[in-house]
């Protein structure tokens, strides 16, 4: 019988919870039932708990309460995507009410499961049901309920409530319509019944899941290059986590096929990539056939205004960049997007910083908040653009000192156009509106590639068709992309726009875009169509309608 978990017994269950996360992550990111490339729910949660395991795993204080903040602590600012964000939500709840506790009892477990859920409800606007939200009340309204009974064995109590967690997981496909006609589970309920088996197995000494990998240390050393040199555009790295049983030699002949400099490092968890290409959402393409994407960082090296950096000859004339930027100014911009010419393009619009992310690699907290710090202005607006990574950007509001106001752009075309009609005399509240404002008139049409078969809203799937979708609305899928323009422009007609901006990928030469501009210019003559050299990966278009 255990009656009492002190802090030692808590970080070997924050341990066990990262293992099996991190084990069953490609079962969780498989749940996910749109068939678009996204920052998936597996990925997500397992990144966002190694960081908990990673912060207790080097100094577990011997106190409970102690241990419990330092792991929501490292949650909070590890957290990626909405799944992620939810998750520290849960556990900062638990930290607050165990505060100050050296051990806990039954009891004091079950109230830090109820306030932790109490926590992540609040922030969620407007919560949905058949969620990770709904299993994790549930579970914890078991636990009360068996406190109440006289129970104060806190395995018999989460036993109790793992129970509620998978009966109430199983129920999910009936409550959300998306899952229903998919056919599957919540993918967050799911990673929770598996955080809560892992506390138990770990208290009564049943755990089997692999031990987490540690992270890390050996970093690949790239030699600075002259610009004669260069015969590849794009700068190309990543890191995959192996989830696959395909051998990195394969990798390694493809990528030798569509660029050059490739340093190729793998393990037994991850394989980290170097490449100069001139095609890297075609790199990105083949290596998640082997994991899924960790991180990622693309740079044009064409465009750089700084060297790569050698490890052994640091340039002594560029200063390291301040961890906190005294305000310079009142207001100063972050903007998160991925692909050289993006990132130009916020910068040139007033952006203070880009952090590089967005669809596959949902940036953390930590990101966000490192570059929110280093903007020189004392009230920073974020344009987090992309629904999955507005909430990690929303924790960062506590974390400094900083005023941070997010913008809750769900698309790049949204921060773009919301940026561009930027106004410097105005206050930061009639700026907020503007932004907001604008971004509302902005519908977003996005071309991409089914990263899966799948059956969605009645219609077969194929991986590696093209897809089309209209505001988060599936239009279709399609063997090419005239066939995808047809129905698009079908679409976009309905909105009647008076301008179109396409912002093609980097899998997408110059001509193509221009075939892509006929195409629209015959179906809206009288629209005004630009085109910008986007270089993101993912989508082949970004198309802004207004």
């Amino acid at each position: 019988m255990r009656k009492t978990i002190g802090g030692r017994e808590f970080a070997e269950m924050i341990l066990c919870c990262s293992a099996v996360l991190d084990e069953h992550r490609q079962q969780l990111n498989d749940l996910n039932v749109f068939p678009v490339p996204d920052g998936d729910t597996g990925t997500n949660m397992s990144m966002t708990m190694a960081a908990a395991a990673q912060a207790l795993r080097e100094n577990a204080p011997p106190a409970v309460g102690e241990a419990a903040n330092k792991a929501a602590s490292a949650l909070l600012r590890g957290a990626r995507g909405n799944s992620g964000v939810i998750m520290s939500l849960l556990f900062r709840g638990m930290a607050k009410s165990l505060k100050g506790k050296t051990d806990c009892t039954a009891a004091e477990w079950s109230k830090a499961m109820s306030d932790g859920v109490d926590a992540a409800y609040k922030a969620v606007m407007k919560p949905a049901e058949g969620t990770v939200l709904t299993v994790s009340r549930r579970a914890a309204e078991t636990a009360a309920t068996l406190v109440k009974g006289g129970v104060a064995d806190i395995e018999d109590l989460l036993s109790g409530a793992l129970e509620t967690a998978r009966e109430t997981l199983a129920q999910t496909v009936e409550m959300n319509p998306v899952l229903k006609k998919a056919g599957v589970v919540d993918a967050g309920g799911q990673g929770y019944v598996w955080i809560l088996t892992a506390m138990l197995q770990c208290l009564n000494g049943t755990f089997t899941a692999k031990a987490p990998a540690a992270e890390t240390k050996e970093k690949a050393d790239f030699d600075k290059i002259d610009d004669k040199d260069i015969v590849f555009t794009y700068c190309t790295e990543f890191i995959v986590a192996r989830e696959r049983e395909r051998s990195p030699e394969l990798l390694r002949t493809f990528l030798n096929s569509i660029g050059d400099s490739l340093v190729l490092v793998e393990d037994d968890d991850i394989i980290k990539v170097h490449v100069h290409t001139d095609a890297p959402g075609r790199a990105l393409t083949e290596a998640l056939r082997y994991g899924s994407l960790q991180t990622v960082k693309i740079e044009n090296m064409r465009n750089q205004h700084t060297q790569m950096a050698d490890a052994e000859k640091p340039a002594p004339e560029e200063p390291a960049e301040p961890e906190f930027a005294p305000a310079e100014k009142e207001v100063g911009f972050v903007a998160v997007c991925a692909g050289s010419g993006m990132r130009d393009l916020f910068l040139s619009l007033g952006a203070d910083r880009v952090v590089t992310g967005g669809q596959t690699m949902n940036p953390s907290t930590e990101d966000i908040l490192t570059e929110v710090n280093r903007t020189p202005a004392d009230t920073v607006f974020v344009f987090p653009n992309n629904k999955n990574i507005i909430m990690a950007a929303e924790q960062c509001v506590p974390l400094t000192e900083k005023k941070v106001r997010v913008v809750p752009t769900t698309t790049v075309p949204q921060g773009v156009s919301a940026l561009a009609y930027m106004e410097p005399d105005r206050s930061p509240d009639e700026l907020e509106e503007a932004f907001r404002e604008t971004s509302e008139h902005v519908h977003t049409a996005l071309i991409t590639y089914a990263a899966r078969d799948s059956e969605y809203d009645g219609q077969t799937i194929r991986a590696g068709e093209h897809l089309a979708l209209l505001d988060g609305r599936l239009l279709g899928s399609y063997p090419d992309v005239d066939a995808v323009f047809a129905d698009l422009n079908r679409a976009l007609a309905e909105l009647e726009p008076e301008f179109l901006t396409v912002y093609y990928g980097a899998d997408v030469t110059f001509e193509d875009s221009q075939d892509a501009k006929a195409c629209l210019s015959e179906a809206f003559p009288d629209a005004d169509i630009s085109v910008v050299d986007g270089g993101q990966p993912v989508y082949y278009y970004m198309i802004a309608a207004e």
